[in-house]
């Protein structure tokens, strides 16, 4: 399906800041991978020829610390973000963490998962998709766990001067093998299931710009997600998220970003399987 190539209005799903905060996930996210595989795998090629183009090992692991920050920053803007959309809906936090746009998992999850998997075998329709899937829910909800794993145990290790005024010596051995081994689970998941998810699927191949553009044509999301199409026109919401889409330039522009980002995920799996494969100690 070529996305963004009609000329009439389009949805507008992800606000600017969605896509604001996404775009510095992305840079961050690909900086910690490389940074932390050059460091991780420091014994093979690949590592050596990365950390020279980053300056050295030592520089690499200053570009690691300060897309950490990037990251971590983005990540309480997003909590900002998320207390004033609670503050602007009137909602208490159960009401909004189990509403039908949350993106917390409820039955209806379960249920589009069994009948996606019919689908997938040929044995039923396609599921009538709502505001957000399961699988994205999923990929949304590990950011947290990431955050709180990954994170906790690499501020252990950027800090461990302060930490271990309250904590015992051998808790840096345990967050080092944490801190490495949930980062490469995170790397290899986000650059294998997630890309497929979102770019490599059959009709989103080869890439899904709508997290870049926001926008979506009005046809390609009446069929992909036909719930939340269906609900929109029945309340008479529909016209107020339709917008004009983007100049080709523009569109253009944001594939040439995605494509960069997208090979060079894909390169950091090659390498990983060749380390871990071929050379690992």
């Amino acid at each position: 399906m070529n996305s963004h190539k009609s000329t009439g209005p389009q949805y507008e799903r992800f606000t600017r800041l969605n896509r604001g905060l996404h775009i510095f996930t992305i840079l961050s996210f690909i900086t910690l991978s490389l940074t932390g595989m050059t460091l991780k795998f420091s014994y093979t090629g690949w590592a050596v020829a990365l950390s020279r183009f980053f300056g050295g090992f030592e520089a690499a692991g200053f570009y690691h610390r300060l897309a950490a920050f990037v990251m971590i920053m983005v990540f309480l803007i997003h909590l900002v973000d998320l207390a004033r959309l609670k503050t602007k809906s009137g909602m208490g936090f159960k009401k909004m963490l189990l509403n039908p746009n949350s993106m917390w998992f409820n039955k209806k999850d379960w249920r589009e998962l069994k009948a996606s998997l019919k689908w997938f075998l040929g044995r039923g329709e396609r599921p009538a998709y709502g505001r957000w899937t399961y699988w994205e829910k999923f990929d949304y909800l590990a950011v947290f766990w990431g955050m709180v794993v990954i994170g906790s145990t690499g501020m252990t290790l950027w800090f461990p001067e302060l930490f271990t005024l309250f904590l015992p010596g051998w808790v840096l051995n345990v967050a080092t093998i944490v801190h490495s081994d949930e980062a490469l689970l995170a790397t290899g998941f986000i650059f294998t299931v997630h890309f497929f998810n979102t770019h490599l699927r059959p009709e989103k191949f080869p890439m899904d710009i709508v997290i870049f553009s926001g926008r979506v044509p009005l046809e390609e999301f009446k069929l992909d997600r036909p719930e939340e199409y269906a609900k929109l026109v029945e309340s008479g919401e529909l016209e107020k998220h339709l917008v004009e889409p983007y100049q080709p330039i523009v569109i253009r522009a944001i594939r040439v970003f995605g494509t960069v980002a997208l090979f060079t995920g894909l390169f950091i799996v090659v390498w990983i399987l060749y380390a871990m494969i071929f050379a690992y100690r």
